[in-house]
């Protein structure tokens, strides 16, 4: 066994021992008990959401740093990406179409989650080593419950550092690049590390020319791109969706069915249906990480429970309608029964449906929802390392974030996948805790707030 095999190995291990049944509870039975515990009252307000979204409700004067709008866009340029594409390409291939039904689960207990963690990061917020305010689980861990309590905050903010490092939209990014552009122009033919590699440089040069300017310039960029892809893509499906409509019951009735007997899922067993679906809803929402209160914490607000009722809106765009698209386009293109994996199957999903616009289409969406995450994550990890060094070790994570970059763009596909479920895996404990513990407080505001409506 070479050195390359027994890093796979390494961290298939690591990522299946920590995304072991405790860990599913975790996730799943917090997300039930934030649901119950506010019986579901957030979701009343959708409405209102939507208008503290569309800017109703901005003052200038308010604390923070970027707007409602662009805070969620932020949130959405890291999590409406490759997870939306490949991710559920993965999931379907590893756990099945039943996956999917268990994506929608997290995603819908991830609404009430985001709600908590969100209006949390807007309580608590902290301030750096510079003054400037922060908000996020490391923050609102440490101000909501003590100094005793760090050892929980630096946990996350250590998860979060590699967590956000992006090796798997790296990986898919030159993956795609390598089977669509440069195959078929016959450039890296007889040297395919070569040909990964020198995508991976050129994608750390363009991720490095927007991360290095701050969460401003990532917000401008994100507030512009994130609407224009997640539309030019819900465009697209919707014509195969239209295409395939008498195909929908069917297709339905097959994610229900497979759900609840595991018949294609690894090991045909329904419990590794449930774990495959939580994984990669997780990774799509990141409901739950914490990852998103990072952005949502930076928002220009006096009101919490505003920047939580917008970020609840995350999951229900990222999973509940674009992931539930792109498997409706799978599933109905009948490319799941071979043997493709990752974004290789949902290209030849859309290329089996709309031909050759339909491939060069998702190239053109797989680039920009890649980088788009990319942007985003860089954020965080930001947020994370200062947290633990102070502000000026920002600009060493940048460097060290774009070297990872071209990394990624060399290892395989299981490696990333199981990097990220790891690191994911250790972010969702402190979160889950701190915000279970902190969410009396955010029942007190939500009354307080939602009786002045």
């Amino acid at each position: 066994m070479n050195f390359y095999n027994m890093i796979d190995d390494l961290m298939s291990t690591i990522a299946g021992a920590l995304w072991a049944t405790p860990l599913v509870i975790l996730l799943l039975g917090g997300g039930i008990f934030f649901s119950a515990y506010s019986r579901l009252t957030p979701l009343m307000y959708f409405k209102h959401a939507i208008d503290i979204l569309t800017g109703k409700y901005d003052s200038e004067d308010d604390p923070g740093q970027i707007t409602h709008f662009e805070a969620l866009s932020s949130a959405l340029a890291s999590t409406v990406g490759m997870g939306n594409i490949a991710g559920v390409a993965v999931a379907i291939h590893t756990g099945g179409p039943g996956a999917i039904f268990w994506m929608w689960l997290t995603a819908i207990l991830g609404m009430s989650t985001k709600f908590f963690t969100c209006s949390l990061a807007l309580m608590y917020r902290g301030k750096d080593d510079e003054g400037e305010i922060q908000g996020g689980v490391m923050y609102f861990i440490e101000e909501g419950l003590g100094s005793k309590f760090r050892p929980l905050a630096l946990m996350f903010s250590i998860s979060g550092a590699f967590g956000c490092i992006t090796f798997f939209q790296a990986n898919q990014l030159s993956q795609i690049i390598r089977d669509y552009i440069y195959f078929p122009a016959g450039l890296f033919q007889s040297d395919i590390f070569l040909g990964n590699i020198f995508t991976g440089f050129c994608v750390s040069i363009l991720v490095g020319s927007i991360i290095f300017g701050g969460i401003k310039r990532i917000a401008k960029v994100a507030s512009r791109l994130v609407p224009l892809m997640v539309g030019f893509y819900l465009l697209a499906a919707l014509i195969i969706i239209f295409k395939n409509i008498s195909e929908i019951p069917q297709i339905f009735m097959l994610i229900l069915q497979d759900a609840f007997t595991g018949q294609s899922a690894a090991g045909g067993a329904i419990g590794s249906v449930i774990i495959i679906g939580v994984r990669r809803g997780l990774f799509s929402n990141e409901a739950g990480t914490g990852t998103e209160t990072m952005a949502h914490g930076a928002a220009k607000t006096k009101e919490p429970i505003r920047e939580g009722l917008v970020a609840m809106l995350g999951p229900f765009i990222d999973t509940i309608i674009v992931c539930s698209i792109t498997a409706i386009i799978i599933l109905a293109s009948g490319v799941y029964t071979q043997d493709l994996n990752g974004v290789s199957m949902t290209v030849a999903a859309f290329n089996q449906e709309l031909g050759t616009f339909g491939k060069v289409f998702l190239i053109i969406a797989v680039l920009t929802f890649a980088l788009s995450t990319m942007f985003g994550y860089s954020y965080y990890g930001r947020k994370c390392i200062s947290h633990i060094f102070g502000t000026k070790s920002k600009k060493v994570y940048n460097w060290f974030y774009v070297i990872m970059i071209i990394i990624a763009s060399v290892t395989s596909l299981d490696i990333a996948i199981n990097f990220v479920d790891s690191a994911f895996a250790l972010m969702v404990i402190p979160t889950m805790i701190g915000t279970i513990l902190l969410s009396p407080k955010v029942m007190i505001e939500a009354k307080r707030y939602f009786s002045t409506l």
